[in-house]
């Protein structure tokens, strides 16, 4: 097995067990629990950043220019984001529904692996090395607000429903629906930046391989209305009457819409950025 490939491996291999061991902490809230996760989260992150720089030093190709790195990325941003989170704000009870996507995209990342090809004369610029690490990072961005929306969301629905039970007693023992708010916003705020550079750096990418900036190319328009739905989030977010539960949804749909154009257009749709045509 290639050093690269045996990193993904250990990768895998964290973020199952580190999965595992939060989300029955997360039901249990027994500590020796998270104790375990938090060094497998961490694990897994180092080791997946290792790889991609160990696979640029032995093929001297860009490893983000597929699916397979790509995903890597995202998996590892997604991973790091919310560890930085956890640490500063104590979240480490969501960990495991992280580590659980983080995990199902790296292994379908994975699926793609084809070895190491010279890219293709468009995908043969400085700007690959700009736009994709930006854009990739927003997704990640976006994946932490989507899960503690789910959250938000689960309290918000849940608690009212079971007064008086142990069910509501452990939703109380969660952050308050205002704290996992806050969560979500300074996580889009994360998000929101990065992908709109994402899109500039995009566009100018665009000028030097196809002459032009803009061609509202499949993914392209993706791209845009997923920006219109997070920069809708943080105009609502503003809004008294809106912040919350309205806000959380349109961070959910906002997540989905990030799916779409981030796999959908590409694998299902022809166009300028697809993997199959």
């Amino acid at each position: 097995m290639a050093p690269d490939e045996a990193l993904i491996a250990v990768a895998l291999g964290a973020y199952t067990l580190g999965a595992l061991a939060l989300l029955v902490y997360f039901f249990s809230r027994v500590t020796w629990l998270r104790d375990v996760g938090i060094p497998l989260a961490i694990i897994g992150c180092v080791a997946q950043f290792v790889q991609l720089a160990v696979r640029f030093e032995l093929t001297g190709v860009w490893p983000l220019l597929n699916l397979y790195g790509s995903l890597s990325l995202f998996s590892a941003m997604s991973v790091a984001i919310y560890i930085g989170f956890a640490f500063r704000y104590r979240l480490w009870f969501a960990g495991g529904f992280v580590l659980t996507l983080a995990a199902i995209f790296l292994a379908y990342g994975v699926t793609w692996y084809e070895g190491t090809m010279p890219p293709v004369p468009s995908l043969q610029s400085y700007w690959a090395k700009i736009h994709v690490p930006i854009v990739v990072s927003s997704y990640a961005a976006f994946l932490v607000a989507f899960v503690f929306s789910c959250i938000y969301l689960l309290k918000y629905y849940a608690a009212p429903a079971r007064p008086g039970t142990p069910i509501a007693a452990w939703l109380a023992a969660l952050p308050t629906l205002p704290q996992l708010d806050m969560i979500v916003y300074r996580a889009v705020a994360i998000g929101l930046p990065l992908i709109s550079i994402g899109i500039i750096t995009g566009a100018m990418w665009a000028k030097e391989a196809w002459g032009a900036y803009w061609q509202w190319d499949p993914k392209e328009t993706a791209a845009l209305f997923s920006w219109i739905i997070y920069l809708a989030y943080m105009h609502l977010h503003t809004r008294h009457a809106w912040r919350g539960l309205r806000t959380n949804w349109v961070s959910v749909i906002g997540f989905v819409s990030i799916i779409f154009c981030y796999l959908g257009v590409n694998i299902w749709i022809s166009g300028l950025h697809s993997y199959k045509v």
